[in-house]
């Protein structure tokens, strides 16, 4: 199959690789229907992450199963589901809590293990899914024929749910002020004029740079708090304890547990009360997917969506 690699900074390339099989009862093969290039695979385009040459990439996909493991019980061949951006049981105690990327059986789709053996990654025209029953949510079967809704379903695998996190970090409630802090220049004169010099109850980190924390700080109220979840690169956080104990500022967030926030979001994705499809204002097909990393790299596409 084709499949999404990475060989060294700005080398991406669409290769052939070994197709997907079953190899543990748990397991399931998902041909993909759609997938996409996040904000964090362009640290690994950048060199900001370290990547193994020939390690496969992309961790946002959805699609049909194709083959099911015997231990399997709640997927069979013809579903249609989609995978948060980490694998997990579904039975140990931090899924039982709702932190499924602490699970000690899960992972990142593209990783290589400790014994050297890789994982499939998203961007590609398949994926073997470890703990298939634990990591994967059905979704409806007419679905499939609905391009626009298909898309939508596809931001439950990573974004929707990782601001979702962001926000619950970030305490947000009715009512209340909130800032986001992107990838780009924050006003912070703006936004204290705007909340009468006080600043926001709650401020959204979506970047991970000591800068955009920083701004975070600027821009919080005494008492607010502050949800990251942006992945940490570059030098150091940014974050002045003092500072945070003196204005009694909380900080809450990290990798979010996306698995457990699927059930909650379908719902609303499933009946228009939420549509995350316009985030993707690019579309390309799979051999096209170097394409789509530069122009995200060069900010002339926010966010690409692939149809293998």
């Amino acid at each position: 199959m084709r499949a999404t690699v990475i060989h060294a900074p700005h080398d991406i390339r669409v290769q052939e690789v070994p197709d997907p099989g079953i190899q543990q009862p748990t397991d399931v093969v998902l041909r993909v229907l759609r997938a996409c290039i996040c904000g964090s695979d362009l640290w690994a385009y950048r060199g900001e992450s370290a990547r193994r040459s020939g390690q496969r990439i992309g961790h946002e996909f959805l699609g049909v199963v194709e083959e099911v493991g015997p231990g399997v019980n709640g997927f069979a061949v013809g579903d249609l589901a989609v995978a948060p951006f980490v694998w997990s049981d579904g039975t140990c105690t931090y899924c039982a809590e709702g932190l499924t990327t602490s699970c000690p059986e899960g992972g990142f789709w593209g990783s290589v293990g400790p014994d050297g053996a890789q994982s499939d990654g998203g961007q590609g025209e398949a994926v073997r899914v470890p703990h298939a029953d634990g990591t994967l949510v059905k979704l409806p079967a007419a679905a499939a024929s609905d391009d626009r809704l298909l898309t939508a379903l596809l931001a439950l695998s990573d974004v929707l749910g990782t601001g979702h996190h962001a926000a619950v970090g970030a305490g947000v409630a009715p009512g209340g002020t909130v800032a986001v802090v992107g990838d780009g220049a924050a006003a912070l004169a703006a936004v204290r004029e705007l909340t009468r010099g006080e600043g926001a109850h709650s401020v959204i980190e979506a970047v991970g740079t000591e800068q955009s924390m920083r701004t975070a700080l600027g821009i919080v109220r005494d008492g607010g708090s502050i949800g990251y979840v942006g992945v940490p690169h570059g030098s150091a956080t940014g974050v002045d304890l003092g500072v945070m104990f003196g204005r009694n500022i909380a900080l809450r967030g990290g990798v979010a547990p996306v698995r457990t926030y699927i059930p909650e979001l379908l719902p609303d994705v499933l009946d228009g009360t939420i549509d995350p499809s316009p985030v993707f204002d690019r579309s390309i097909g799979l051999d096209e997917v170097p394409v789509g990393y530069k122009e995200m790299d060069e900010r002339t596409a926010l966010k690409v969506l692939i149809t293998p």
